[in-house]
Parts: structure tokens; C-alpha cells; sequence
């Protein structure tokens, strides 16, 4: 066995086979695989196979679909079968909920080139003979679908790797990795390697692995169950008449997908209490191991698919598999650098192992080798999640996201499991207001505010069969509050909440408001160097004179934007930094990685400081009642912060915020939260204060043009591109990240260019973002983010387009719910453009 790599691959899954053979691909042959058994004994031996390109993540959706066109050319190239069926899928609706869904996620799989096809329940039929369609909506299909053989994948993947010099031992178990100066040393019971590179894709061992190295990586398996039954006659009087074989079927509303197998049946099912398993990981000496199966928890499951294949009711069962499948609290992998650690990565979390293994081995190895994917990672990042994913909440979330894998995935869904769990100060104030609260990144958060004693009428509750039949999995997830009453109905179109938020939004712009922006992500930096490192890391000027305030963005490599940062100078060679909630672990590993080894303090003090934002026009007057600082414009401009007082309570106060309406951003000591909330609300009385939630706000942000990550800021999309000129400084004397990728990036052109579209004929259904924009037919560009702005009364979605069209007036089409809506290219910030309102 080899002492030295380039890099060890640890897990002989697919997943892990796929990243050997993908970094070997990219050039790094010195590269080796380490498997404790067989290849393919964990997870990968018991698979399914399905190959679904359905995914409402844009990350996992790329993956995906390249793993479908990449493993039809592995054959060739090894010369070894995959036994790829490409007999296309099938998703059933019996719901106008589910169709809306399918109907959004056509239009985002039409943007990145997956071809998806409508039928009607009699089509299906022709397709599907021996499937009853009563009580269809209809159905999708994906032609480019089907199923593969999970053993003779992995096995192509291996003589891939393995021809352009890459090396696998197997029977090698791993029992330490520690780190050097240099790389990393794997201890095995073969002996050591040293490498620069580890890449950890342990499947059901994530956990094992990560303590290995001190990390909690949020991975559990869960149990899935399905069944193979004995050939049915009808199946193999079709192969006998030479007919195509049926495909995979997908019965989302009622929790199961079949295929055909062997001549018989292949019944999965995602059922309501499936538990966790290898909660501390596997046995040492685990190998192909499945569970007991429980069919109790399958009946419900097995009747409605007999009701609608009554041939499954007719054949015998030959066996039941009941093995792991590696879980994340939203389902997702865990694709990307670890947290805190250089030259360790991550391939962890697949729940749809095969499908992903294509492209989660692909992207990460241009991370690794480039360093940077090409594909926006954000959906499957691994610092995504923070350390409140801990054993007991990825128990209940795990298995959340097992259940709920075919219920509706609204764009406005928020799942109940593990709820509250980070909550501030005035969480229990805001509820008392009526809060109908959604979360990020674990904490609480206001969505929207219900009027007093709000109930959903029953007749909007939950998501109806169209012919009254049962339907498993409907909408079940609509939140509701500690006394029982449901108050929000969960849809793809303008929801009960739409009046409310509308309401919110006038109230900020006519009086003021109070939004609770606690779960901002926050740090410190000082030092001597504090300086010279910030002008290095972004690429707008920092600010230089104390207490003024900077929007400045971190860029990728290849010039596109990594993160976004309000930087305030709170003192010479002090900083206080400011980001996205949801981005806490993401950007403060990148910081930390980046942080010269002298000369620099940072700290992480999120949870040390809340935030409340007061705006509109009134917030001024109010905020004057209470402290002893003069708030005039002339005394305090826009873009600039100063601590003041609140009665007797202290605030850093931050002339920003991200509705476009005068106000202040009150960065205060948690502690003194409760106190602070008080005396604004208290003051605010003459006022007409009212709290408002994070609907209103992203709302008010689209009338203002104002961007997110990873929407309308990517790595895919240069800062130029995203519409970030003024934010950009080539002319600064120190150089930062990607500034020569945007040179270059100048000089080759650019392929988009981002808009503001006003979205025309609108009834009931908005933009969400990912829709297509369209130009008289042709696909040009697609929506970002969408919504209705109630200040400005239009429905608007940003995005981005081919730059020639992104001229104000252009005519364009965006599709919205499997209807093309006429739009128009209108200036940026329909809502007050000159920031009169904003600078007050």
C-alpha cells in the first residue's frame, strides 16, 4: 500500500467510487480509495437504483441530471455494463396542489435543460397499462429517466479510476486521521498514508469519521423499506411481445414509487415512522447489513398502491430490504469543504446516493483541484447547517425529511419537527402579537403576523383530492398555533397570508414598524491588520472613517460572489461585520480560513447581540422619545452608526435596513432585548407601531432591487453580472479575491446581466424565482427571486438575462406555473430609485 497521495477517498460506496474516479479524471492520479469491507457493502449493494431528476433544489437538481448523462457514457469508456434502463418516470398527481408543483418545477427543470412532459391520465394509461387512473390530475414524465444497477455502476466507476492511475484498497480500515503541517496522515490497519487531501464519503459512518477529526457532521440514517415481489404474468407477457417495459412510477400523494423488476415488482415507500438507525454509527465489523422489515408501517402504503395497481394485490412476495439511507435535516447531501478544517472534505448525506454520486464526484472534485465547483453548491454545502445540529435534533429532523420526501415542497413551507429551538428574547412578545413564525438556521423568526384570534376556514385546510378519493400525503404541514388553530395554508399562489403581508408592508411605508432581525450573523475584527485583511477580502472600499458603514462582498476565485457583508467601523482597527442569518458557519469559515496568522482578532458574536430594525417614516420620532442622541440627518447620516442609548439600555444604532424606508437597525446586547422591545413599543403607541414580519420584508427588498445570496448573487454569475458596479473597486490599492477573474471576466464579456421585470397579467400566482424568462420563445434567462410589491402594486421578480436584453422597456415572458406571463424590463428599484425615502 502506497505511504504518500495526492488524496485519499475514504467509503467504497458509489459516492465515494465516483469521487476517486472524478479526481483522477481531473489529472490527480495519486489518488487512492480506502474501504473498510467490499466495495459497495454499505448502502450502495441494497439501493433501489432510481435515477430521479425530479428535485426542487437547484444544487441537487445539476447533480443529478448530470449523473443521468454522464453514466449512459461510462459503458463505453469501460467497456463494463451499468445496467442503465432508461424507461423514463412517471410522477402521478391526484391534487391541484400537486400539479402547481409539478407545474413550478417544469419551469426550473426547463432552465437547466431537463425534459419534462405532461400527460394526461389517459396518456398515462397508454404508457402504463396496468395502472388505474382513476381519480388522476395527471402527471409528469421525465424520458431521460429510469434505473440502474447500483453494484455494476460502482464497479465501471472503479475500472474508470483505477485506468487513469488511481488506486483502491479494499479491506483497509480506517482508525485515524490527524493533522500535519503539510496535509493529513490516515491511519489504517494496513498502515499509514500521508496526503494533502482527505475526502471523507463514509455513508452511514459519517458520524465515526467526523469524530475522528472533532466534528458533529449532520448525518443519521434512516430505515427504508422496500418490496420485491414474484414475477406477474402480465409483465412477462409484455416482454415476451417485445413491449417496452412500464418505467417507474411515482405516486406522490400517496407516498410510493413501483417499478418493474425481474418480471415482478419494486414497491419503496416513504412512510410516517420510519426511525433512525446507526445513530453512533455502524458495528466495526458491519457489512451488507439490513433490518427486520415492519410492513405495519407499509399497509396504508401497500392498499393505495394495490388501488392503483391492482396487479401488485396479485403476486407473491419474494423479499423485503429494510436497509440505511444516510439522512440531513432537509434532505440533502453534504457537498463541499468541512467546516474549520483545511484540505478536509466532505461527501456525505445522500439520501439518493445513486442519482447524486455522478455529480456530487464531479463538482467536488473541480472544488478540490480548481478550487472552485462550477455548479452554485450552496444547497448542499456543508455549512449550511450549524452546531444546533446536534444528535438529538438530527433524530427528529432526519426523520422529518424521510417522511415529508413526497409531500407538497412549497417555496413558503416551514416544517414544525425540533420547533422553537433558538429562539431571542422577545420570541415570547412577538407571539403574543399574533407571530406566525418560520425559521433559518435554527432560530425563530416572524413570517408574518395573524390578526387576533385568526383561524384558517376549514374549508381551505389541507390540500383536496380533485375526485374526493384519500390522498396520503397532503398538505398536513400548515402551521399551527399552541391553542390548535390552524393559520396559514401552505401553496405555490397567493396564500390566506397575502392580505396581511400586504397590509405590513403599507403600515411600514404610511407609520412604522419593528422586525426582529436577531438571527443576523455577526463578528468582530481588530487588530493592527484589521484593515489591510478586510481591503484583501472584499472588493468594494472598506469604510474609513469611524462609525461609517460599508455593503461589501467576498468573491469567489472566478469572480463570482461568495458572500455579502455590512461592514461597520466602530473604532480605529475595530470592525463589526454583519451577514446574511442562514450564512452563520458558511462565512465565518471562509474568514477564519482566510485570517492572517498575526495581526488579527476575529471573533464570532452572534448569539451576543439582537437586533431590532424600527421603519418608516415615523421611526425617527420614535426612536428620538428614547434616547438622548441626536437622530437628525444632519446629526446622523445615512450609512453610519453610533452607539446611543435606549432609556436606560445601550444600542449600537446602524442607519440601514433592507425595506427601503428611513430607519434604524438597533444592535444591542441580547440581554438587554426584552427591555429595549418595551420601550419602543411603548413609545411607539402615538406612532401606530406595528411588528411585521419577513414576508413584508423580502417583499419591500424587491421593490427595492436588493439582492440575496445565492439568488441573485452566485458563484455562477460574475459580481458584474449580478449588477454590483458600484460596489466594486479595481481602483483600490490592494488587491482582494477574484479581482483578476473579473478583469478577465471584463474582457471575455458577460452572458447575463441582472433586471427588474414588472410581471403583467397576474391573478393569483407570482413569480418564486427559478422560473424561465423567455423572449419570443427562446429560454434567455431566468428569475431569481419573485413576488408582489404592495408599496408599488405590481407583481416583480428579479433574474437574470442575455445582456442585450436587459434594456429598460425590453419585452420578455417569464412562465409561472406552466403559463407565460408578459414582463417587462423596468429600472432598478421601482420603489423611491433615488433613496429619498431611504436617506429621509
Amino acid at each position: 500500500m502506497k505511504t504518500q497521495a495526492k488524496a485519499v477517498v475514504i467509503g467504497g460506496g458509489v459516492v465515494g467510487v465516483s469521487t476517486l474516479y472524478h479526481l483522477a479524471r481531473k489529472g490527480w492520479t495519486d489518488s487512492v480509495l480506502l474501504e473498510r469491507k467490499e466495495l459497495t457493502s454499505g448502502s450502495t449493494w441494497h439501493a433501489a437504483g432510481l435515477l430521479p431528476l425530479f428535485n426542487m433544489s437547484y444544487s441537487v437538481g445539476k447533480l443529478h441530471q448530470y449523473s443521468v448523462q454522464f453514466y449512459q457514457t461510462l459503458e463505453q469508456e469501460t467497456g463494463l455494463t451499468v445496467g442503465f434502463s432508461q424507461v423514463s418516470n412517471i410522477r402521478l398527481a391526484c391534487t391541484e396542489d400537486r400539479m402547481d408543483e409539478y407545474k413550478y418545477y417544469a419551469g426550473v427543470g426547463k432552465t437547466v435543460g431537463v425534459e419534462i412532459k405532461f400527460l394526461t391520465p389517459k396518456q398515462v394509461k397508454a404508457i402504463w397499462p396496468m395502472c388505474n387512473i382513476e381519480g388522476l390530475a395527471g402527471a409528469i414524465q421525465h424520458p431521460e429517466d429510469g434505473y440502474i444497477q447500483p453494484n455494476d455502476l460502482t464497479t465501471a466507476l472503479a475500472k474508470g479510476a483505477r485506468s487513469r492511475g488511481a488506486e483502491i484498497y479494499r479491506h483497509t480500515c480506517v482508525t485515524g486521521i490527524e493533522p500535519r503541517a503539510d496535509g493529513w496522515r490516515v491511519k489504517t490497519d494496513k498502515g499509514d498514508i500521508s496526503c494533502e487531501h482527505v475526502i471523507a464519503c463514509t455513508g452511514n459512518f459519517a458520524r465515526k469519521t467526523g469524530q475522528m477529526v472533532g466534528l458533529d457532521i449532520p448525518v443519521i440514517p434512516v430505515q427504508h423499506q422496500y418490496i420485491v415481489t414474484e414475477a406477474h404474468p402480465d409483465i412477462l407477457a409484455r416482454k415476451a411481445q417485445g413491449l417496452p417495459e412500464q418505467g417507474v412510477l411515482r405516486e406522490s400523494d400517496a407516498g410510493y414509487y413501483l417499478r418493474e423488476e425481474a418480471g415482478g415488482l419494486l414497491l419503496g415507500i416513504y412512510e410516517q415512522g420510519a426511525p433512525c438507525c446507526y445513530v453512533d454509527g455502524p458495528a466495526q465489523d458491519c457489512e451488507n447489513e439490513l433490518f427486520q422489515e415492519d410492513l405495519d408501517r407499509l399497509m396504508p402504503h401497500i392498499e393505495a398502491c394495490i388501488r392503483r395497481v391492482p396487479a401488485f394485490a396479485e403476486v407473491g412476495v419474494k423479499q423485503v430490504y429494510n436497509g440505511a439511507i444516510a439522512y440531513t435535516p432537509d434532505g440533502n447531501p453534504i457537498v463541499g469543504p468541512a467546516w474549520g478544517l483545511r484540505n478536509f472534505w466532505l461527501n456525505e448525506g445522500h439520501s439518493f446516493g445513486i442519482t447524486a454520486a455522478g455529480g456530487a464526484g464531479w463538482q467536488l472534485a473541480e472544488w478540490i483541484v480548481d478550487g472552485e465547483p462550477t455548479v452554485d453548491m450552496m444547497g448542499v454545502d456543508p455549512r449550511r447547517f450549524g452546531p444546533y445540529t446536534a444528535r438529538g435534533y438530527l433524530r427528529q429532523k432526519n426523520e422529518e425529511a424521510y417522511r415529508n420526501v413526497f409531500t407538497n415542497h412549497f417555496p413558503d413551507e416551514e416544517r414544525a419537527t425540533a420547533t422553537p429551538l433558538k429562539t431571542t428574547p422577545c420570541y415570547g412578545r412577538m407571539k403574543a402579537l399574533g407571530a406566525v413564525f418560520g425559521h433559518i438556521y435554527g432560530w425563530e423568526r416572524p413570517n408574518w403576523f395573524a390578526p387576533k384570534d385568526y383561524q384558517l376556514p376549514a374549508g381551505e385546510i389541507g390540500s383536496a383530492d380533485v375526485n374526493g378519493d384519500e390522498v396520503l400525503l397532503g398538505n398536513n404541514t400548515s402551521p399551527a398555533l399552541d391553542d390548535g388553530r390552524i393559520v396559514e395554508r401552505y401553496s405555490f399562489r397567493r396564500s390566506n397570508y397575502f392580505p396581511y403581508v400586504g397590509q405590513e408592508c403599507k403600515h411600514v411605508q404610511k407609520k412604522v414598524g419593528l422586525l426582529d432581525m436577531s438571527a443576523f450573523s455577526k463578528f468582530a475584527v481588530a487588530g493592527h491588520g484589521a484593515e489591510v485583511w478586510l481591503e484583501s477580502l472584499v472588493c468594494n472600499r472598506i469604510p474609513k472613517g469611524i462609525g461609517r458603514i460599508g455593503l461589501c462582498h467576498m468573491l469567489s476565485r472566478n469572480g463570482g460572489v461568495r458572500a455579502e457583508f455590512t461592514i461597520h467601523k466602530t473604532a480605529n482597527n475595530r470592525y463589526y461585520v454583519v451577514s446574511a442569518g442562514a450564512m452563520e458557519r458558511h462565512d465565518w469559515d471562509y474568514l477564519l480560513k482566510n485570517k492572517p496568522a498575526n495581526g488579527v482578532e476575529l471573533q464570532k458574536i452572534t448569539t451576543q447581540f439582537g437586533v431590532l430594525v424600527i421603519a418608516g417614516p415615523k421611526s425617527r420620532a420614535l426612536l428620538q422619545k428614547l434616547t438622548d442622541t441626536d437622530l437628525s440627518d444632519e446629526k446622523f447620516k445615512w450609512l453610519t452608526g453610533k452607539p446611543i442609548n435606549i432609556g436606560a439600555a445601550s444600542a449600537n444604532a446602524l442607519r440601514v435596513n433592507f425595506v427601503g424606508e428611513l430607519g434604524f437597525e438597533l444592535h444591542h446586547p441580547i440581554e438587554m432585548q426584552n427591555y429595549i422591545f418595551d420601550a419602543v413599543m411603548a413609545a411607539g403607541e402615538e406612532f401606530e407601531i406595528k411588528p411585521f414580519g419577513i414576508r413584508a420584508m423580502d417583499s419591500m427588498r424587491l421593490e427595492k432591487s436588493y439582492r440575496l445570496i445565492p439568488r441573485e448573487m452566485s458563484i455562477e454569475y460574475s459580481a458584474f453580472e449580478s449588477g454590483l458596479d458600484r460596489f466594486i473597486r479595481l481602483d483600490k490599492d490592494s488587491d482582494f479575491i477574484g479581482k483578476q477573474a473579473l478583469i478577465d471576466w471584463q474582457k471575455r464579456g458577460a452572458k447575463n446581466a441582472f433586471v427588474t421585470l414588472e410581471v403583467h397579467d397576474v391573478t393569483d400566482a407570482d413569480a418564486r424565482g427559478s422560473e424561465g424568462i423567455y423572449y419570443r420563445g427562446e429560454l434567455v434567462g431566468r428569475a431569481t427571486s419573485g413576488g408582489y410589491g404592495f408599496r408599488v402594486e405590481k407583481s416583480l421578480a428579479l433574474g437574470l438575462v442575455k445582456p442585450e436584453l436587459a434594456t429598460i422597456g425590453t419585452e420578455l415572458e417569464i412562465e409561472i406555473l406552466g403559463k407565460p406571463r408578459p414582463a417587462t424590463v423596468i429600472a432598478e428599484s421601482p420603489y423611491d430609485a433615488e433613496n429619498q425615502v431611504l436617506r429621509g
